[in-house]
């Protein structure tokens, strides 16, 4: 079992759940059961599937957890170029936090490549 509290990756994604819950804040009351939510799962789901793939006893479940976590965050990047397109946030705003979720993927498919190239 590994320790996911030592992974670069999910310490990464806690950070980046503080700065997507703080822009969550900046966008309309209308988005409210929209994209609010939507947002605030998917950067939650990052973290999380990083720390349960780490329970899992086969390299294979935790590649497989690590790939949800990847897929979470692209959606979550999707979801915050929206909030541009609709100017719910302005670039200075959205961009930084792209460029933080953009960091995490290469890391998440860094280590996902890593796990498959050792074992």
């Amino acid at each position: 079992m590994r320790n996911f509290r030592e992974l670069n990756v999910w310490k990464d994604g806690r950070v980046l759940v503080k700065e997507v819950y703080t822009l969550t804040k900046l966008l309309p009351d209308s988005e409210q059961f929209g994209l609010i939510p939507q947002i605030q799962r998917s950067v939650i789901s990052i973290p999380a599937n990083i720390a349960e793939g780490c329970s899992k006893n086969s390299q294979k479940d935790f590649v497989r957890l690590l790939q949800i976590s990847l897929g979470s965050a692209y959606e979550l990047e999707s979801h915050l170029i929206l909030c541009k397109d609709l100017e719910f946030l302005t670039p200075e705003k959205a961009e930084p936090a792209i460029q933080n979720i953009q960091k995490l993927q290469r890391g998440i498919a860094s280590l996902i490549k890593y796990i498959r190239s050792n074992h």
